[in-house]
């Protein structure tokens, strides 16, 4: 393929290409490329937010080049300081090992695995297990702890007067150094990567090596609307989930999120995307409809096709047995408003405006006429734990979608 419409596809849904430059003429140079992602398994299974790497690595699989799928289970035992404002809990050996084999059963319903010359899955721990002490002089000398505090992290923990351990430190090195004995020519990862994927570069010149492409893709936005896919903030959705679950989950996520998604999680064109989101703000494309076509494409990624319009009639029918209007007010409840996750159920009808008094609250739920996703609602003094997108209803005609926001 041309190398102008190779770059075209691999830079869909990118934030960063370091440099655009450099990966043309490495398009140019080489019939196949070595693409690195590291993925460390701190937690069991995989999410939408991973599949967003996991795609681009599939993009240039199509294109020809070599993926490398690594398994940071070396680097998992350290912990990536990237986004945290302490140090990250250290896992045991056991732990790291139980969830990368929940990932390499996973990954092949998106990547070609049953190409070795598009594809080798490795784990870091591979040449760790053998780094003796020579080896980490040799490798920290390449690198100035001056500039590991350059990262943002870092210095605001230093201001805060907040600890950094020496672990967190050698996390950059360590990813680095994955680049140096990979010769890998680009480096996939999210936003919060760049920095580790910046020192990769700067040590395969120190090593004597060409330097690798950095690649930054977008954070997935989680169900909640507000912060990144994680299963720290239960805001994901997992690609293990059953075909219902997906296509729910989906329906749920806040209108203003789901172009992203489209653009980073399907492979629907993006003149098409766009016609799609001009129709909604146009009024002519509903939003309910365009959100239940990217929950059928989603639920059928990673099922079968039966079972995603299986789904999505599934979701239909129980919204048509609790009668439930396709359009609803949302609103938005910050988790200052709730205790360890809860809230007491008559001041969530105070805030939605279905109650003036905890008196008329007590009555409408007295009266059965209060429900959460459909379930009645008999206890006044009842605190209800808050998921994101139920259904609050007070009465046959007062429906409102509860939207958490941090």
């Amino acid at each position: 393929m041309d190398v102008s419409k190779q770059l075209e596809i691999i830079k869909r849904g990118t934030v960063e290409i370091i440099s655009e430059t450099v990966l043309l003429e490495k398009l140019k140079k080489k019939q196949q490329l070595v693409i690195k992602a590291g993925f460390d398994p701190t937690a069991p299974d995989i999410h939408l937010g991973h599949t967003v790497l996991l795609r681009k690595l599939r993009h240039f699989q199509d294109l020809g080049h070599k993926v490398v799928f690594l398994i940071g289970d070396a680097t998992a035992l350290v912990g990536d300081p990237s986004g945290q404002t302490q140090a990250r809990k250290v896992l045991s050996r056991d732990e790291v090992e139980a969830n990368a084999k929940t990932y390499e059963k996973q990954v092949g319903k998106i990547l070609r695995t049953d190409d070795k010359d598009l594809f080798e899955r490795m784990h870091n721990s591979a040449w760790f297990a053998k780094f003796g002490f020579e080896h980490l002089v040799q490798l920290a000398q390449r690198y100035t702890v001056a500039r590991l505090l350059e990262r943002d992290d870092f210095q605001k923990r230093l201001k805060e007067g907040k600890p950094i351990s020496f672990l967190e430190l050698f996390y950059p090195l360590m990813q680095g150094y994955d680049s140096v004995i990979l010769d890998a020519d680009v480096e996939i990862g999210g936003t919060d990567q760049k920095f580790n994927m910046l020192v990769g570069r700067d040590l395969q010149e120190a090593y004597g090596k060409e330097p690798q492409v950095v690649i930054t893709m977008p954070l997935l936005v989680g169900t909640d609307g507000v912060v990144k896919m994680s299963k720290s903030y239960g805001n994901y959705i997992g690609i293990n989930e059953s075909a219902g679950e997906i296509y729910g989950k989906v329906m749920s996520i806040p209108d203003s999120i789901m172009f992203s998604y489209y653009e980073l999680l399907t492979d629907v064109p993006l003149d098409e995307i766009e016609g799609l989101k001009k129709g909604v703000e146009k009024g002519t494309a509903h939003p309910k409809d365009v959100k239940s076509r990217l929950a059928s494409i989603l639920a059928g990624t990673y099922h079968t096709k039966g079972e995603a319009a299986e789904a999505a009639e599934n979701f239909r029918r129980v919204f048509k047995e609790k009668e439930i209007p396709e359009e609803i007010r949302e609103y938005e409840l910050s988790k200052d408003m709730l205790k360890d996750g809860k809230i007491w159920v008559i001041k969530l009808l105070l805030l939605a405006k279905f109650a003036t008094t905890n008196s008329d609250g007590r009555r409408l739920i007295e009266g059965g006429g209060v429900k959460i996703d459909g379930t009645k609602i008999t206890d006044a003094n009842s605190e209800i734990g808050i998921k994101n997108g139920m259904i609050l209803q007070a009465g046959k005609r007062n429906f409102v979608k509860l939207i958490l926001k941090n």
